[in-house]
């Protein structure tokens, strides 16, 4: 079944419509990633249910010097993307079609989790990212909206949004897609030359580096809660040789007494090492930022913290940014 390019809301306000609507939002460029959150939302919706995909460059995302002109447009390509992967409609509306009066006077205001990480490199972006969202959403009307984590800040913040504006739709957000080497797809993954893609690897390296670090915390929390060891005990082995076992009690005993070893700050700093290291190859990353966030709102989560937590990096690779993250959960069950 093929389907239907709409270029107006008109028809899709109009249409007869059986079941749940799921909306995957999209600026084009269709790659896999965007294919994995149709197929999800071919999933959430159910044979009887309608997925609708939005192609729309949003020009209030771009600030100066960004790259809104040399952004891809490649609908013909992107609907049959989106028609393999399950989707009923294709809605790529004009820009006069979601902004009907020009630029709008009233727009989404992002608050404090807008102007930190990606919002303080590019300031007035997740304005420009709520408004068409909400626009998009009116437009739409759908039961459930689909986003990628990839862009965890942004899905943050439009759950905050939905949230705090009482938006009469569900949020679900889906695991990043990556290449085989480990990049997470991205339309901008298109600008790097070959060798800014083998440099472009560590922002994922980083993150897998950071996710076993904190993966041995764990085990090593778990091991303390359920069999503690003392320092006495650590110095009893060494003092009879067996310093692999006296080094094991030693790591168990600082666990105990720490409730974790280096915790977050140890989880970044691994990454950091990975990243530092591709600062000097050549191409070179220019790394922004990475950081430990907490995905409520973004600040820097404290020495200690238990729960949710999002490992975030953003870096430049010749002329082209990209960001990636990767859940992590501190103090959980084991």
């Amino acid at each position: 079944m093929s389907a239907t390019l709409l270029h107006t809301a008109e028809p899709l306000r109009t249409r007869t419509r059986e079941g749940r609507r799921a909306v995957v939002m999209t600026m084009g460029a269709l790659h896999d990633g965007h294919a994995s959150l149709v197929r999800a939302a071919r999933r959430v919706a159910g044979p009887e249910g309608e997925v609708v995909v939005t192609v729309f460059v949003n020009p209030l995302q771009f600030g100066a010097g960004e790259d809104l002109d040399r952004y891809p447009r490649t609908l013909e390509a992107d609907v049959k993307i989106a028609e393999q992967a399950g989707a009923d409609i294709v809605f790529a509306p004009a820009v006069d079609e979601v902004y009907p009066g020009g630029e709008p006077q009233v727009r989404v205001g992002a608050g404090p989790m807008g102007t930190v990480l990606e919002g303080a490199t590019r300031p007035g972006h997740f304005d420009g990212m709520l408004t068409v969202v909400a626009k998009l959403l009116h437009l739409t009307a759908p039961d459930v909206a689909l986003f990628g984590q990839k862009d965890a800040q942004q899905l943050a913040l439009i759950r905050r949004m939905v949230r705090d504006l009482n938006f009469p739709v569900e949020i679900t957000g889906v695991p990043t897609v990556r290449e085989d080497d480990g990049l997470a797809l991205s339309s901008r993954n298109r600008y790097l030359a070959p060798g800014e893609r083998r440099t472009a690897l560590a922002l994922s390296q980083a993150l897998f580096a950071g996710r076993d670090r904190h993966a041995a915390q764990e085990a090593l929390r778990a091991r303390a809660a359920s069999a503690p060891a003392s320092r006495a005990r650590a110095v009893a082995l060494s003092e009879i040789g067996e310093s692999r076992a006296a080094a094991d009690a030693h790591a168990v005993a600082e666990c105990t007494e720490l409730s974790a070893t280096g915790g977050p700050a140890a989880v970044v700093a691994a990454a950091r090492l990975v990243l530092d290291e591709a600062a000097r190859l050549s191409p070179p990353l220019e790394l922004d930022y990475v950081t430990l966030v907490d995905p409520a709102d973004f600040t820097e989560v404290r020495p200690g913290h238990r729960g949710e937590a999002v490992l975030a990096v953003a870096a430049r690779v010749g002329s082209t940014r990209l960001i990636d993250n990767i859940p992590l959960t501190f103090g959980a069950s084991l």
